[in-house]
């Protein structure tokens, strides 16, 4: 009977939790529809300034996200986005709902956000074939500029809000990284704060410190982040549209750096002597390597375990076609004892590195059409977090699609050496392709084939075949 209980239970919150995804899609639809009446603005807001040099990269690789909007546009189309916003974009969105409340861009006041909504489908293999997952991701958030509001220089405030209802989509394909990258540690309906911090620049912008609740895969290892370029013609917001986890963050550095959807208080502070080196710091609050949801608290866990970490990268335009790449790489620690399946360790360190290059222009100095590579790489000596080394690399096609300018697909491996104390296999291997294409005005609709040859939860578990619908949302 208590069995019987527990599954009618558990069905209807299925049930509830779709719900709640379907509604979402149709009040972001309405917001979509509503910044969608005035096209002719927000073209004129993200159009390309004329006159800019085709040869001069961004002056700082790593900061450049934090003021870049995620659909910064270059013409009335809106290029290919990341496939998780959240997960990259320091101030999500377009700012549209802030332009319909009458807040223009020189306000200082910016309101924007997005909505994901995606439903995965196993196929065969795994924990739970020919099951389905519904997932939906929400954020708002709210940036506003102290020059324009008080006139200091070089300031600026920050406040996101995240609501999530997501199921276990990753657990049913018994996968250990993740090929649905909305989903994470539970629990998995949340609503929290999800950044509230202060920046400064100084010197030029050639120093920038943030403090307050952030995420750090906004700075680090964000290999998603493209290589700023004043060549609008060659400007995209994202290396890749993948979705699986390794995207977002290194699988060496999950169970111990914080992330989406595990935010966390700490300071941050980039330093950009040139235009195309920099060098990234920052200190966290690392109880998230003790279980601690962070993301859920409103104030740090000082419980003597803090992350630290470190990144310098370089930029540069290769050959006469000035195409942009780039290559970083970086070390974190954390402290604290940690605890494992039959282990115990006083922290963790370890090394990490990626890079992107675009390695081909369709029509040079007209648009972004093209492809671009990427790869990762990741190492640690942790005997308690669940990945010791990892590897990855994709390709993506931007513009090629004949009257699609802002559709773009691509491919993707991600491989990771997993910890066996957890009863995993020794390794996992993740391929996946996309293709996003754009619907309209800031919405994407992006279907996806995951295949995972190799689950690593487990070495009984049959190698998995999942299809994913996705709908991105910026407002």
């Amino acid at each position: 009977m208590r069995s019987s209980q527990r599954t009618a239970r558990r069905h209807a919150q299925s049930i509830f939790n779709r719900l709640r995804v379907v509604s979402a899609a149709l009040l972001v639809c309405l917001l979509c529809d509503a910044a969608a009446l005035a096209p002719k603005a927000f073209a004129a807001t993200n159009q390309a300034q004329p006159g800019a040099s085709p040869t001069a990269i961004g002056a700082n690789v790593a900061a450049s996200a934090s003021s870049a909007p995620t659909a910064a546009a270059t013409s009335s189309a809106i290029p290919a986005i990341s496939a998780n916003p959240g997960a990259v974009e320091i101030i999500p969105g377009t700012g549209a709902l802030g332009r319909q409340a009458g807040f223009t861009p020189d306000s200082g006041v910016k309101i924007g956000g997005f909505w994901i909504g995606n439903a995965d489908y196993l196929a065969t293999g795994g924990v739970k074939p020919r099951s389905w997952s519904f997932n939906s991701l929400f954020v708002l958030n709210l940036n506003l500029d102290a020059e324009k509001l008080i006139g200091l220089p070089g300031g600026s405030f920050d406040a996101s809000l995240l609501q999530l209802n997501v199921e276990q989509a990753n657990e049913k394909a018994g996968v250990v990284a993740g090929y649905d990258g909305l989903v994470g540690p539970a629990p998995l309906d949340r609503t929290q704060l999800y950044e509230l911090w202060w920046r400064q620049r100084l010197f030029s912008d050639k120093l920038t410190i943030r403090v307050g609740k952030t995420v750090q895969t906004y700075d680090f290892g964000n290999v998603s982040r493209p290589v700023p370029v004043s060549d609008q013609s060659l400007a995209i917001p994202s290396v890749t549209g993948l979705i699986f986890t390794p995207i977002f963050k290194n699988p060496t550095m999950i169970g111990a750096a914080p992330g989406y959807y595990n935010s966390a208080y700490g300071i941050t502070a980039n330093v950009a002597p040139t235009r195309n080196f920099y060098l990234t710091y920052a200190i966290y609050d690392g109880s998230g390597a003790t279980k601690v949801q962070t993301g859920l608290r409103d104030i740090p866990v000082f419980n003597g375990h803090y992350f630290t970490i470190g990144e310098t990268g370089y930029a540069w335009l290769l050959g006469n076609q000035q195409l942009p790449g780039k290559i970083a790489i970086g070390g974190w620690a954390q402290t604290g004892e940690l605890y494992g399946p039959g282990a115990e360790q006083d922290g963790a360190q370890g090394v990490y590195a990626f890079g992107s290059q675009r390695l081909w222009r369709h029509h040079a100095g007209v648009d972004n059409s093209g492809i671009s590579g990427y790869f990762q790489f990741g190492f640690n000596d942790s005997r308690t977090m669940i990945a010791t080394r990892y590897f990855g690399l994709g390709f993506t096609a931007f513009s090629l699609i004949p009257e699609r300018p802002a559709d773009s697909f691509g491919s993707g491996l991600a491989w990771s050496w997993l910890n066996r104390r957890y009863g995993f296999r020794s390794n996992e291997a993740m391929l996946q392709t996309y293709y996003q294409m754009h619907l309209i005005s800031s919405s994407f609709l992006e279907p996806v084939l995951s295949y995972i040859p190799n689950p690593g939860k487990s070495t009984q578990i049959q190698g998995a075949v999942a299809m994913t619908a996705q709908l991105v949302v910026l407002f």
